[in-house]
């Protein structure tokens, strides 16, 4: 068994594809192929099914795929510590955001971050929360920032804050001078809710259905600030995450809290368990917790 087996192994348990895992691991999918036979040969079972062009894990796959991380994990490690000499200069840092976080965030602590150290070199992935969990697990990412509850046994997270979500509305709306909204409030109201994707829209229809609520979902969109734009227009309320708020927008959207016990949604770091954090790493999560008490 060798370590580019492996390798090559969890990259297609992950794309549930032959072609793309090749395409990630730079080599050809004959190659990778060929590499995953010689697994499978010597370990004497069948590690995947393939199933016309997708791909599933056996039982024996399973089995094989959480230790194959912790291995691939524990080498990464070590060499990330060989490397790590407490100098930044050159470092990397790769961290990832949910949309619904990253714009109103992320410029604040990477600014902060960027002043202080100004030699490491940042990438900053954006997605939704399931692409970003995927990266994690696969060392693509160092952090990522995202909203809970995240279900994944790989992964450790330390809460930030936790926020209110404010409910928008269009000024003028006959709720806008309201004191004590409550759902009862906007029970007919019609509802712009965020596509599928998005943790936050799950959250958002979870706590009305909680509450004996059932939106009138008018649209879903992909975009906070394409919410906030069509609520400007009169097409319908929602209920965004008050970070969302505090950037300039239109005077024609007003905010407003719900009744106690109003929604809210708890914002956390995460990273794979048992992963070594660098030197950069550190000094990124030491300025995120640094913005995030700020912001509470």
């Amino acid at each position: 068994m060798e370590m580019h087996q492996l390798r090559y192994f969890v990259a297609v348990a992950q794309a549930n594809s032959f072609s793309r895992a090749a395409k990630a691991c730079f080599v050809s999918q004959p190659s990778l192929s060929q590499q995953i036979a010689k697994l499978e040969a010597e370990l004497g079972q069948r590690l995947l099914d393939r199933l016309g062009r997708s791909v599933q894990l056996t039982d024996a796959g399973r089995q094989l795929f959480d230790s194959a991380l912790t291995i691939l994990a524990t080498v990464e490690d070590a060499k990330r510590r060989m490397k790590d000499d407490g100098n930044l200069a050159g470092c990397r840092l790769s961290v990832g955001a949910i949309p619904t976080i990253a714009p109103y965030l992320l410029p604040a602590v990477l600014r902060q971050f960027s002043k202080r150290h100004p030699d490491v070199e940042m990438t900053v992935h954006e997605d939704v929360t399931r692409n970003l969990i995927d990266a994690i697990v696969a060392g693509e990412l160092d952090l990522a920032v995202m909203s809970l509850p995240i279900d994944d046994e790989h992964l450790d997270f330390e809460t930030l804050r936790t926020e209110p979500l404010l409910l928008a509305l269009p000024r003028g709306h006959r709720l806008s001078r309201k004191k004590g909204i409550t759902m009862d409030d906007i029970r007919e109201e019609r509802f712009l809710v965020l596509s599928e994707m998005h943790c936050l829209g799950d959250q958002i229809l979870s706590y009305c259905r909680a509450h004996e609520c059932q939106p009138r979902i008018a649209c879903r969109s992909a975009q906070i600030a394409t919410m906030q734009a069509l609520i400007e227009q009169g097409l319908g309320v929602t209920l965004l995450p008050e970070m969302a708020t505090r950037k300039p927008s239109s005077k024609s959207v007003v905010y407003r809290r719900l009744v106690a016990p109003g929604p809210n949604r708890t914002i956390s770091v995460t990273w794979r368990k048992h992963r070594y954090h660098s030197i950069a790493a550190m000094r990124f999560l030491e300025v995120l917790r640094d913005v995030g008490r700020r912001l509470s």
